[in-house]
């Protein structure tokens, strides 16, 4: 078990951080769906790491990472922006 819960945290890690790396180099922007659910999967993948090693402060992070990236998504359906002149 113990080495799955370790797959799970490097894949949600790398998965936050790709989406960072896209939103740094600017080919997506913090509104784009795709960086919206790459941190969700991301943060929720690292909260099962957080409980299943009962890191409290770790918990509240990802938690609040994801509940930021879901809140984002949800808003972004109801009010779709505008599309961008690149």
């Amino acid at each position: 078990m113990n080495v799955l819960i370790q797959l799970a945290s490097l894949f949600g890690a790398g998965i936050v951080l790709v989406a960072y790396l896209m939103l740094q180099r600017r080919k997506w922007s913090d509104r784009d769906g795709v960086y919206l659910w790459f941190n969700l999967v991301g943060a929720t993948l690292l909260i099962i790491v957080a409980l299943w090693d009962r890191r409290a402060g770790f918990v509240i992070l990802e938690f609040t990472w994801a509940g930021i990236s879901l809140w984002s998504l949800v808003r972004s359906r109801h009010n779709p922006s505008p599309p961008s002149s690149t």
